[in-house]
């Protein structure tokens, strides 16, 4: 039998729900007030984590990388299941908020496209070089003008749905628990996910989980480009048309929704420090300006909002089906 001081599970559980949906939505709201914390960043403290687990358990071998992306998802998990039952109801709001504003980075990345943007128009092209890595890993020492800027707005592309849409709606689907998992699976990706000598079987893992983990907030991402573009005929054209050439099954959708949502062409020679692709093209356009490059923070920006509406309708909704 219920506790007889407590509310009925379903109450509870629509309560659970609001509180998410709050947290979600404060959570954003900080990212767009403060952007990161400026120092001891949670997801800076995750990626020191995955390096001493890497330092341990490192080989070249499938079954080793997968060791690694299981307990280190595990861990985050355990991690925020702990958080959330500590808060109790009445802290879930805080919880939740607190732990979506550290997971974030969408509007540092917006930052740092427009001070990429500023720079580019200013002509101070080695200052522009100086902000690639905050972006992306490609070489700066190998961009151009038109190099860098296509950078950043492929990056911009990417990292909205990486950054902003996939944690706010693993955040409305799981909580806690699935803010800090979302965030820790990205964050090994970015650390071992490349196809070169030392991660090709050890990162495998790592990369096929981030593939999986970003496959609907992906799609969400690029349906709320389409909403608030501005072009949408243009925008699903593009998008039914170019988004299978990419190599990535997620960022080709982002990027290729970005391209016709700001009328640019994206893709082409693409070179990283440990090698180049040649990526297919997306978009019918020219190549973009920094005037594109504003836009696409600009989108991004929008696309941020809708992100976070959508997640905490998406917590209610989820909450209230389960005490069905």
């Amino acid at each position: 039998m219920p506790h007889p001081s407590l509310p009925p599970a379903p109450i509870r559980r629509a309560r659970s729900g609001r509180g998410i949906a709050s947290g979600l939505v404060l959570g954003a709201l900080a990212d767009r007030l403060l952007g990161d914390p400026p120092r001891w960043h949670p997801v800076a403290g995750i990626g020191r984590a995955i390096a001493v687990l890497e330092q341990q358990l490192y080989g070249d071998s499938h079954a080793r990388g997968a060791g690694l992306t299981g307990l280190s998802v595990a861990a985050a998990w355990g991690i925020g299941a702990l958080a959330t039952r500590r808060a109790g109801a009445r802290g879930t709001v805080l919880v939740t908020a607190t732990t979506t504003w550290a997971v974030l980075g969408g509007t540092t990345l917006c930052r740092v496209g427009v001070a990429m943007a500023d720079a580019l128009d200013a002509g101070d092209l080695d200052a522009a070089r100086r902000l690639v890595p905050s972006l992306c890993g490609r070489d700066p020492d190998a961009l151009d003008e038109a190099g860098m800027i296509r950078a950043a707005v492929e990056s911009i592309a990417e990292n909205t749905s990486d950054a902003a849409v996939a944690p706010l709606l693993w955040g409305a689907v799981a909580g806690v628990p699935g803010l800090l998992a979302y965030r820790t699976a990205n964050t090994l990706d970015a650390m071992v996910g490349y196809r070169n000598p030392r991660y090709q079987r050890f990162g495998w893992a790592s990369a096929r989980l981030d593939d999986l983990a970003n496959l609907v907030p992906a799609r969400l991402s690029g349906l709320l480009v389409v909403a608030l573009g501005g072009a949408p005929t243009r925008t699903v054209a593009t998008w039914r048309r170019d988004a299978g050439r990419h190599p990535s099954p997620n960022a080709g959708v982002v990027e290729s929704a970005f391209a016709g949502a700001i009328g640019v062409r994206l893709g082409g020679r693409t070179e990283y420090r440990h090698g180049v692709e040649n990526r297919p093209l997306l978009g019918t356009g020219a190549a973009p300006t920094t005037t594109d490059l504003r836009a696409a923070v600009h989108l991004s920006r929008r696309v941020q909002v809708g992100a976070a509406l959508t997640s905490a309708m998406i917590a209610i909704l989820v909450n209230r089906r389960s005490g069905d």
